[in-house]
């Protein structure tokens, strides 16, 4: 444990986390919008200011004892994945869906749909700790569903073709 539990200081870390991460993801799409319109310098500016924010939110997170070793860090990962798609969204897909909030209900259901894609990939790698196999990633850039290896076909989340994916590096 951190020796900034129960501080405040431990209160300010986790805002300052994030708001370091949600200001890295607004830059990044950011700077996609500004490719699409023909902004080069504004679009690297974001990717930039992006990169830096990066660099705050992983020192906050160190600062925090947040990473930890590989086998905590991915059943973290599971528990937080797991808690997203059995309590989080589930409750927002209901009041998106209450309020007449198609573009939020699409968007929280593919979230919930994937999220349940990342904890089963997690718990994967937990399983198989210590192999040295390495095996590609691809992900929908429509709706963030993961895929190990190559698409055969449509994204099962979305309906997305095969193109939608992205090889991860």
């Amino acid at each position: 444990m951190s020796d900034v539990a129960g501080t405040k200081t431990e209160k300010n870390l986790q805002e300052a986390f994030a708001g370091e991460s949600q200001a890295n993801r607004t830059y990044l799409a950011f700077a996609a919008k500004a490719d699409q319109e023909g902004m080069a310098q504004v679009a690297k500016l974001f990717r930039a200011a992006a990169a830096a924010e990066t660099v705050h939110a992983h020192a906050h997170l160190r600062a925090l004892g947040g990473i930890n070793d590989t086998t905590e860090n991915l059943k973290m990962a599971i528990g937080g994945e797991t808690h997203e798609f059995m309590n989080m969204y589930p409750q927002m897909i209901d009041e998106a869906e209450g309020e007449g909030l198609a573009d939020a209900l699409r968007s929280f259901k593919f979230a919930n749909e994937v999220e349940k894609v990342h904890a089963d990939l997690y718990q994967k790698a937990l399983d198989n700790l210590g192999s040295n196999e390495l095996v590609d990633y691809y992900v929908c850039k429509v709706c963030g569903n993961t895929l190990e290896g190559a698409p055969e076909g449509p994204c099962s989340v979305c309906g997305a073709g095969a193109v939608a994916f992205n090889k991860v590096a």
